[in-house]
């Protein structure tokens, strides 16, 4: 069993991690369900660039347990200015959750001026209404 010290290093360890990699990514997403307070886990997330012929799939991730994306742009992809979105698949969601919603996806279309900046989409969720805003 381990001690209450190794476990509390073991959440440090984690959480830098985590922090590092969000640090190092432009682009993270939250999902919270409103109705029970809840992270929402479990969220299929896509994200796309618009170009000059449509939009273009660059990534797609699924929240962790904590409802977050800490680091949805990819890795191996320059940031560059421009229209983005980011496409929360809601329906499959409520779905698996036994819940009826009206949105069976939430699209989130955003501008990128400045690619020196972090980018943080959170989503307020309930079946019937959602909130989004730029966090940090």
């Amino acid at each position: 069993m381990k001690t209450f010290s190794a476990l509390l290093a073991g959440i440090i360890l984690s959480s830098v991690a985590t922090t590092a990699l969000a640090a190092d990514n432009p682009l993270s997403v939250h999902v919270l369900n409103i109705q029970t307070g809840q992270p929402s886990q479990g969220v299929d997330v896509e994200l796309e660039r618009r170009t000059d012929t449509g939009w273009e799939l660059l990534a797609t991730a699924t929240t962790d347990e904590g409802g977050r994306i800490s680091a949805l742009y990819p890795a191996d992809e320059t940031f560059i200015s421009g229209v983005y979105r980011v496409t929360f698949e809601t329906g499959e969601w409520f779905e698996a959750h036994d819940t009826d919603t009206f949105f069976p996806n939430i699209p989130v279309p955003f501008q990128v001026d400045d690619t020196e900046q972090h980018y943080h989409v959170p989503l307020l969720l309930s079946p019937y209404g959602y909130s989004t805003y730029r966090g940090s």
